[in-house]
């Protein structure tokens, strides 16, 4: 039964989906603006913004911990416990912003720009 399930799986098997999902984060916090499908851009959103809520909850070194376990690269969570937290000490959400760009030229796939405020 599909009773209460929220979010789409693309497609992937869920390991898959997971690793996709964990790397994307990555990638939009250490380069902040990536390019991406829209549905991707979507579903990664939810996520960014738990773990910058995450990040400002709790201190320094429990938050470096619980960051480094979903995170791929620790240099992803030093950046957002020591230079994002910063930006985002006086906002309660919103922490990203997805724009549609248009379309790929190869398969026509929706695009989407995912950035940091």
């Amino acid at each position: 039964m599909r009773h209460r399930v929220k979010s789409t799986r693309l497609n992937r098997k869920r390991n898959h989906l997971d690793a996709m999902l964990r790397n994307l984060a990555t990638s939009v916090i250490l380069y902040e603006e990536v390019q991406t499908t829209l549905p991707k851009a979507k579903l990664v959103k939810p996520e960014i913004e738990r773990l910058i809520t995450l990040a400002k909850k709790h201190d320094e070194h429990n938050a470096m911990k619980m960051l480094q376990a979903y995170l791929t690269d620790s240099n992803a969570s030093k950046k957002l416990v020591r230079e994002l937290l910063e930006r985002y000490k006086d906002r309660n959400s919103g922490y990203i912003s997805v724009k549609p760009t248009g379309y790929r030229k190869g398969d026509a796939a929706a695009m989407a720009t995912i950035k940091l405020v």
